[in-house]
């Protein structure tokens, strides 16, 4: 996680997580989040796009779970790529590296599916979010303790 230069955003996904692998295998996801700034009195909406990046599992996790019109919160940090385009101009943008990306409960529910966590420190309390997960099962919960028992005739203290 990002100490330094912070953004968090609530939007909707302008289009579909594309999900590619790097050479070395680790997975990445892009997409992109608009937030809309209503206009007040009359005045036009302002929407602002936001270009969001994701890593490996997260990466997964987002292009297994969530689609265009999705609306989202994403906290992450903001960085500036630069290139040279195909005419030798020099081109950049700043984007979004998400570092949680998370569903908007505001006017939908969810579903929630914990994955098993096998990345870098699994077991040694290291990028887990607090240790390894377990993938949910269809077992039945494990039945109540049974509610204890007072005499009605005995003071509550």
């Amino acid at each position: 996680m990002a100490y330094d230069n912070t953004i968090t955003i609530v939007g909707n996904l302008t289009r579909d997580p594309e999900l590619r692998f790097t050479p070395g295998g680790a997975a990445v996801a892009n997409f992109g989040v608009a937030w809309n700034l209503k206009g007040r009195d009359g005045a036009e909406d302002k929407v602002s796009y936001f270009d969001v990046t994701c890593w490996r599992q997260l990466a997964e996790n987002v292009s297994d779970s969530l689609t265009k019109g999705s609306r989202v919160v994403v906290h992450g940090r903001l960085d500036q790529r630069s290139w040279e385009n195909q005419d030798g101009e020099r081109r950049s943008k700043v984007e979004i590296v998400a570092d949680d990306v998370a569903p908007s409960l505001k006017w939908a529910t969810a579903e929630l599916t914990r994955n098993e966590y096998n990345g870098p420190g699994a077991g040694q309390g290291g990028g887990g979010g607090g240790g390894q997960y377990r993938e949910a099962s269809n077992a039945p919960a494990p039945a109540a303790a049974p509610a204890p028992q007072y005499d009605m005739n005995e003071e509550p203290f």
